[in-house]
């Protein structure tokens, strides 16, 4: 299973550190993504690192220069780091695991953010 936390309400400007945490599966052979879904709107990729050690990474256009994700195998977790957070930015953000960048197949519950004008 996986597990996100750090989500809450920034107002605009401002940063969050998003965490994703696995359990039951070793974190270090997979690819992980965090997407977004805001209401109305459909689910979004935001940033994704492939598995192994140094594993390159994938942003969102929209958030290139602001977030920058980050993983520690050893502790089974990877990061969402937020900067210069913007009101598009609200949302649900999920964490997902699988083969690659282009293939998720375990999902979190997500955890909310919310930024303010």
């Amino acid at each position: 299973q996986l597990r996100e936390s750090g989500g809450g309400v920034v107002p605009a400007g401002g940063s969050l550190r998003l965490s994703c945490t696995a359990s039951g599966r070793t974190f270090s052979a997979y690819a992980v993504g965090w997407f977004r879904q805001s209401p109305g709107k459909e689910r979004e990729f935001v940033a994704g690192i492939n598995g192994g050690y140094g594993g390159s990474t994938r942003y969102l256009d929209s958030v290139k220069g602001r977030f920058g994700i980050f993983r520690n195998n050893g502790q089974n977790m990877v990061w969402l780091q937020m900067n210069f957070l913007k009101p598009d930015d609200t949302g649900v953000y999920y964490c997902a695991t699988g083969g690659s960048l282009a293939s998720f197949d375990t999902w979190g519950q997500g955890t909310q953010v919310t930024v303010s004008s």
